[in-house]
């Protein structure tokens, strides 16, 4: 009873945490927002591909191409065919698991459960999107009873399989969670305890270790930092709030 109580007050402690990560960094951006202009430090970018050179006036500048994810369709718990094109507008948390994981994938789902529970009242705000890695055994029906299982919400999270050679694709060549290559095989298996976020615009800003507590704040922090970043064709975002505009 004792351990029992101890695991209550420690999930009750780490779901705090993650609450305040998330309204101490949008309470300050708004104030930032509103009163200066690049001073809040944004997550960077990963995964640069490349140098744009630009010349102008008389003067060449070097712009650093960085990776952006592209676009996939797969089959989600509730059989619905969906896409990242679907999530125009919405900050995107990936990660990898299966059903059928013993230790590190319960514990990984419940820790973003905890980070879907952080956001419930700003469930537009973010995505969740959880692949897997063994799709011949997940089966929509199998991701459905998991999801249940974990009292997963799917308006803003989705399980999802498919082809498994598109998953490991995605894994290796989009996402960068696989150092090792493979052809998506009966053999080939990747697993992973990172979350993966990327941007309204697909580029990735962000990994953290799913299964720490401290990363799940600072992506928690991160994922409202990224909603907030500053669009400089759109006036600043308390006048755009309270003015009713488009935010």
């Amino acid at each position: 009873m004792i351990v029992n109580l101890n695991f209550t007050v420690i999930s009750k402690r780490a779901l705090i945490g993650v609450a305040l990560a998330i309204l101490v960094p949008l309470v300050g951006f708004l104030i930032v927002d509103h009163y200066s202009k690049n001073i809040v430090s944004i997550p960077r970018y990963y995964v640069a591909e490349g140098v744009d050179t630009v010349f102008k006036d008389g003067k060449t500048t070097y712009d650093t191409v960085y990776h952006q994810v592209k676009n996939f369709q797969l089959t989600n718990q509730l059989g619905q065919q969906v896409s990242l094109d679907d999530l125009d507008g919405k900050i995107v948390v990936v990660n990898l698991f299966f059903t059928h994981c013993p230790v590190v994938c319960p514990k990984l789902t419940k820790n973003i459960k905890s980070l879907q529970d952080a956001f419930v009242k700003n469930d537009t705000l973010v995505q969740f999107l959880s692949l897997s890695v063994d799709p011949v055994r997940d089966s929509v029906s199998q991701l459905k009873r998991y999801a249940d299982h974990f009292d997963i919400d799917p308006g803003n999270w989705w399980l999802m399989t498919g082809s498994k050679q598109e998953i490991y694709d995605l894994a290796r060549h989009e996402l960068f969670v696989s150092a090792t290559e493979g052809d998506g095989g009966p053999n080939d298996f990747i697993h992973s305890e990172k979350l993966i976020v990327l941007d309204k615009n697909r580029y990735i800003r962000g990994y953290y270790n799913g299964l720490d507590s401290t990363d799940l704040g600072r992506c928690a922090a991160d994922v409202a930092f990224l909603f907030l970043e500053k669009d400089h064709t759109k006036p600043g975002l308390l006048k755009r709030i309270f003015s009713g505009g488009d935010h």
